[in-house]
């Protein structure tokens, strides 16, 4: 077998020989906040960190705040000298980048797998979860699902427009679901999902949703969450890009319009065991009624992760297949957790209760977490929405009431990292008083 450094510095060369107008590379990872930070590397440059130079990046990058801001957490950003940390290449990732102007490659990095990795890293946080159930012989296998919105490229006061319908030049300003919208869009949509193939995602069914610009990409199943969660991110950044590219906005933010339905992320999680079987299917499903019972228990606990910021927070409840409680139903798209209709191979949930703007990485490791503390406590579920509609638990929805409810919830502590806990929970409520402090014009109008 080649060292890892072998199969990347194969790759780097195999790139640089399929694409040599390419000078730059970005190697990019996700942050806390969900969005991308890196650095432009030359692309011999790049090589040279494929054979093992070393690639290092400011630690605290990870912290960023949703407006990319630093804020005061611990000892960290302000009091410890704001140090770098190794990163690696991401294997396999390392692909052009169409929708710039310029000939450009981009390539995931990540902490996870370094001899010191960021514990508060998403990407590492996720590993570590992956890491502790393939020890216990479990396997998962999951597919993302994301939704987001088309708006037209040019905001009106900075609010969103309608996107132009290409055939009439019309505000494609109505809710449906009418498969016509995949074809008047589809020079964008077909462009987004040729994209994605390229950086390596299995793009399968595409939908038009509900909301007027509204559209739906699922992902191929996944025996590897670090891939599928790393599809999901990949998927955001390509897409903006194509979108702008054709004179459109792409956004996967949870809730533009009060009046239409919110853009969620749904994931379909199965866990199998080392020969293959469907750990869910077992014993006539009596570990699938676990598995949900432990989902529904910390879900409440990990709403700052499914539910990351102020407008998130506004999608749950009081629309279309939003669920307002801790719930789970069979072939039901109002509970949060959903069990589809399969054969017992394909046995698995679907997990909708996170907006389409949180981090995949640590929806996933949630997600897992859940489903992990549920096959060890065994413990039955709530009746399901199928046997009473008014079944359910409280979450919050408040974001500094989730925080108290994630940050002193000792299971999730322990699943997700103490240390990814607390700097989670402080990034979350540092974000939200930032939030909060500028006037909108609406006070103004109430108060003045």
């Amino acid at each position: 077998m080649k060292s890892p450094s072998a199969t990347l510095l194969a790759e780097v060369r195999t790139f640089r020989q399929n694409h040599p107008d390419v000078r730059y590379v970005d190697l990019i990872a996700l942050d806390i906040a969900g969005h991308f930070y890196g650095k432009r590397y030359p692309v011999d440059m790049l090589e040279k960190v494929a054979a093992g130079s070393p690639l290092k990046l400011p630690q605290n990058a990870v912290l960023l705040g949703a407006q990319g801001g630093l804020f005061k957490i611990g000892d960290y950003c302000f009091n410890d000298g704001d140090p770098d940390a190794n990163r690696r290449l991401v294997p396999g990732t390392l692909k052009p980048v169409s929708w710039e102007s310029q000939p450009l490659g981009q390539m995931l990095i990540t902490s996870d797998g370094t001899e010191a990795p960021i514990e508060f890293e998403p990407r590492e946080v996720l590993a570590k979860v992956l890491e502790r159930l393939h020890l216990k012989g479990i396997h998962p296998v999951v597919a993302f699902e994301l939704e987001f919105y088309l708006f037209d490229k040019k905001l009106d006061n900075g609010l969103p427009q309608f996107p132009r319908d290409p055939l009439s030049d019309d505000a494609d300003d109505q809710p449906t679901l009418h498969i016509d919208r995949l074809s008047r869009f589809g020079d964008v949509l077909d462009d987004m999902a040729q994209t994605a193939t390229a950086q390596g995602i299995d793009i399968t069914v595409i939908t038009a949703e509900i909301g007027p610009g509204q559209f739906e990409i699922n992902f191929g199943h996944c025996d590897d969450g670090l891939r599928a969660a790393d599809w999901a991110a990949l998927f955001c950044r390509s897409t903006r890009g194509v979108a702008l590219k054709h004179g459109y906005r792409a956004s996967f933010m949870a809730k533009p319009y009060l009046q239409f339905p919110g853009s969620g992320m749904h994931v379909h999680v199965s866990l199998y065991d080392g020969a293959g079987n469907n750990l869910l299917a077992a014993h006539q499903q009596q570990p699938l009624r676990h598995a949900v019972a432990g989902c529904l228990g910390l879900l409440p606990h990990c709403m700052p992760i499914f539910a990351p910021n102020h407008n998130a927070l506004r999608r749950l409840g009081g629309t279309v297949n939003a669920a307002t409680r801790a719930s789970w139903g069979f072939e039901d798209r109002d509970a949060c957790v959903r069990i589809p209709e399969s054969d017992p191979r394909n046995l698995r949930i679907e997990h909708r209760l996170a907006s389409a703007d949180a981090n995949p990485y640590l929806v996933l490791a949630a997600i897992l977490a859940g489903l992990e503390h549920g096959l060890e406590a065994r413990q039955e579920p709530i009746a399901p929405l199928n046997e009473d509609r008014s079944s359910g638990t409280d979450f919050p929805v408040e974001m500094l009431d989730a925080v108290r409810a994630m940050q002193h919830q000792q299971i999730v502590r322990d699943k997700l990292g103490a240390e990814f806990v607390d700097v989670y929970c402080e990034n979350k409520r540092q974000d939200h008083l930032a939030f909060q402090q500028e006037i909108h014009a609406r006070e103004y109008r109430w108060f003045l």
